[in-house]
């Protein structure tokens, strides 16, 4: 059984799914792995930080006009947590087992 994801990581995934170019709700639904009232609240709390913009598009689905942006402060916050957790990943000690 997995364990859960924090808030956190959940912010990060879609912060990394835009990033990635995937902009359109539904698609960042799929990809961050997240039901559709989270993913709204999630959206609604990156836009009011200011981490993501909401635009129009003409592109993509035709039943979809809402499409989302990094902006310069999301690209920083997704640029400061990817260096923290390479530190933690190289600060890891492995785990050391008696072999008797």
């Amino acid at each position: 059984m997995t364990n859960r994801r924090s808030k956190l990581e959940i912010y990060i995934d879609i912060l990394e799914e835009i990033n990635g170019g995937v902009v359109i709700p539904t698609r960042i639904m799929y990809g961050a792995n997240l039901s559709w009232k989270p993913l709204q609240q999630v959206l609604k709390s990156l836009t009011n930080q200011e981490l993501i913009v909401e635009h129009t598009t003409e592109d993509g689905d035709r039943r979809t006009k809402k499409a989302y942006k990094l902006t310069e402060k999301g690209t920083n916050v997704l640029r400061y947590f990817n260096k923290a957790k390479e530190l933690v990943e190289s600060e890891r000690v492995p785990e050391i087992r008696n072999w008797r």
